[in-house]
């Protein structure tokens, strides 16, 4: 299927695209996604199903991302970059995939990959460096800078980025006690520390946002 840009609205049988936007042909749209004004999706790019992606948004060839990822406005998701469902990315967060790029030097076959995990969530203006995996459920604070790998459900802030705490799959801070369990407060799910992660200790349902 093929999205139209230009002055007719793009729209596709399971999918919507704003007239604004580039929906390059070949980029694979999953079903309820929504790609709103100036963004550019290019070809080879896997979007899952219900996914958001607001207001000058660039995703570049080869970039997957899962279902219900949330992208922010003024956010370039470049090649090599993988986001697991449920993944948001904040308003103008920035993606690189080069360690040392340099006007005069292609390194087009040197770009390192960037894995996002399940739940993840990264705050306005942070700046992922390329060749990191961010851990599923990590949160990344406004502003933080990441160096390096980022454990689940690590709270993550400052630049260069440090270890702060713990959160929830539910978005709260953990505070665990001396036997290593804590509770979320937004949801009464209780973890466990394993292994020096976070493990939820129950299955109970999260709340809806």
């Amino acid at each position: 299927m093929t999205a139209q840009a230009g002055p007719n609205l793009s729209r596709a049988e399971t999918w919507y695209a704003h007239q604004t936007a580039v929906v390059d042909e070949g980029a694979k749209i999953g079903e309820g996604s929504k790609i709103w004004h100036f963004s550019h999706v290019m070809p080879g790019v896997v979007i899952g199903k219900n996914c958001n992606l607001g207001q000058n948004v660039f995703v570049a060839n080869g970039v997957i991302l899962g279902d219900n990822v949330k992208v922010q406005n003024n956010v370039s998701i470049y090649e090599g970059v993988i986001c697991e469902d449920d993944v948001f990315l904040g308003p103008s967060m920035v993606f690189t995939n080069v360690n040392n790029p340099r006007s005069a030097v292609n390194r087009k076959g040197e770009y390192l990959k960037t894995w996002v995990g399940k739940g993840a969530t990264i705050g306005a203006n942070a700046t992922i460096v390329c060749g990191h995996n961010i851990g599923v459920y990590a949160f990344i604070g406004a502003g933080a800078v990441i160096t390096k790998n980022v454990p689940a459900y690590a709270l993550m802030v400052g630049n260069p980025a440090r270890q702060l705490g713990w959160m929830s799959e539910y978005g709260e801070r953990l505070h665990f006690d001396d036997k290593g369990e804590a509770v979320c407060p937004g949801t009464g799910i209780r973890y466990h520390l394993f292994n020096g992660i976070p493990k939820p200790s129950n299955t109970q349902t999260l709340k809806s946002s």
